[in-house]
């Protein structure tokens, strides 16, 4: 399955809107081409999309999938990525509203929901993103002999912007006329691109060449490939940055870091070291002494999510000062001036 500009999508995200788990839905509506006909929110029915998320797309905002079917939709995507990925009990009546009505399901969770579905009308589809692709090995190094260049956005925490700042960048390299490839490695990432793989759904033995796989299928006619990075390698639950950092064979790194923060988010007592420090690990585990090149931070990727402009761009200007590398908040600015920093075409020498 894969979404069209044509396609007319309903985004189940209740609990997302205001809570912290609708990172999947406000992605897609940030960044789909889709055409998104209801956000499905009981706790924000009735009020401006735009208003609450900052996201220019006029769509309303319905209690229920009942009500969103007036919208006429194709499609439900399953929006809410809560802690563990697994479906909440209560949500499965909705779905199973969708499925009867006609409607065919984006599923990003780790709840395969094909299996409970056995009876579809024509044409109609559940597309469970989560799943392990079959073929898989381990990884060999092959991409660093790619000739496209790479680019891995790597993080201090989990959920702060990773998949945001790889897709601003493939939007400003597209701009620019270059030749770019985006690879996504998440559910929400692979709903908007089509394709990717789901790295959290691939055997730790297999994830590394799982990237790799990916990154040479899709970046053998591209001249810069950006991988969408997951996880943090200061995070004590992450296991997914190492094998794309060993998968992908990065030819530079974006470091994408949330304003002010001092700590893993929930986690207190994990601290975040300086970013001079951050940085320096990052480059030391891509390049692993020198086998794999020079592998640099190339870019800060800041969130200032919540900030004003005003605090915003003084906190940019001294991450800046901090890390002697060029900073912007990718989804505020743009990236086009992050561009130069990690894409070595002649024009941004």
């Amino acid at each position: 399955m894969q979404l069209t500009a044509n396609s007319r999508v309903a985004i189940l995200l209740q609990g997302g809107i205001k809570g912290n788990h609708g990172k999947t839905g406000l992605a897609f509506l940030r960044y789909s081409q889709t055409k998104i006909v209801a956000v499905i929110d009981a706790e924000a029915e009735g009020e401006s999309l735009v208003g609450l998320t900052k996201i220019e797309r006029d769509v309303p905002i319905v209690e229920n999938v009942q009500a969103a079917l007036s919208k006429q939709p194709d499609f439900l995507l399953i929006g809410i990525a809560p802690s563990g990925g697994q479906l909440p009990p209560d949500l499965f009546t909705e779905i199973a509203i969708a499925v009867k009505a006609g409607l065919s399901i984006v599923n990003g969770l780790h709840t395969p929901l094909k299996p409970q579905f056995s009876h579809l009308q024509p044409g109609q589809e559940i597309w469970d993103i989560r799943q392990e692709p079959a073929g898989l090995t381990i990884a060999t190094g092959k991409a660093g002999a790619l000739n496209a260049q790479r680019v891995l956005t790597v993080g201090t925490d989990m959920a702060i912007g990773k998949m945001s700042t790889s897709l601003e960048l493939h939007r400003a390299a597209l701009k620019q006329g270059i030749k770019a490839q985006f690879i996504a490695t998440g559910q929400a990432g692979i709903a908007i691109a089509g394709q990717g793989i789901a790295l959290d759904a691939v055997r730790v033995d297999f994830a590394a060449g799982a990237v790799e796989k990916t990154v040479l299928n899709q970046g053998k006619e591209q001249d810069l490939v950006i991988i969408e990075g997951q996880g943090s390698l200061l995070h004590p639950g992450s296991t997914a940055t190492l094998p794309l950092i060993r998968g992908s064979q990065p030819t530079a790194l974006v470091l994408v870091h949330r304003a002010e923060a001092k700590h893993i988010r929930d986690l207190p007592d994990i601290l975040i070291p300086p970013l001079p420090e951050v940085i320096q690990l990052y480059e030391t585990v891509a390049s692993v002494g020198g086998t794999f090149g020079a592998v640099k931070v190339k870019a800060i990727a800041l969130n200032t999510l919540g900030m004003d402009n005003t605090k915003a761009e003084a906190v940019i200007k001294s991450t800046r000062e901090l890390t002697g590398l060029p900073c912007s908040d990718v989804v505020r600015y743009g990236a086009a001036n992050l561009l130069p920093a990690v894409y070595a075409q002649s024009r941004f020498k």
